[in-house]
């Protein structure tokens, strides 16, 4: 069975940690939540490059983009 903390335990057992380990920890979080948006990122452009070559997209210019979504 999964051991499932909740947010609160969470915070708890960080505030148990030294003040290295807190550093740390968040330094990691950090680093794992930029990783996690890059692979986001990528996904999104990979999608986008997909549509594009389906021709299910057209480019457009940054005018033409603004033209359309304030019409």
């Amino acid at each position: 069975m999964e051991n499932v903390m909740t947010f609160n335990e969470i915070l708890e057992s960080a505030d148990k940690l030294s003040f290295d380990e807190q550093e740390t920890l968040m330094e990691v979080l950090h680093r794992r939540l930029i990783e996690h948006r890059r692979a986001e990122l990528a996904k999104e452009i990979q999608d986008a490059q997909q549509e594009y070559q389906e021709g299910r997209c057209q480019p457009a210019t940054p005018s033409e983009l603004m033209k359309e979504i304030l019409s």
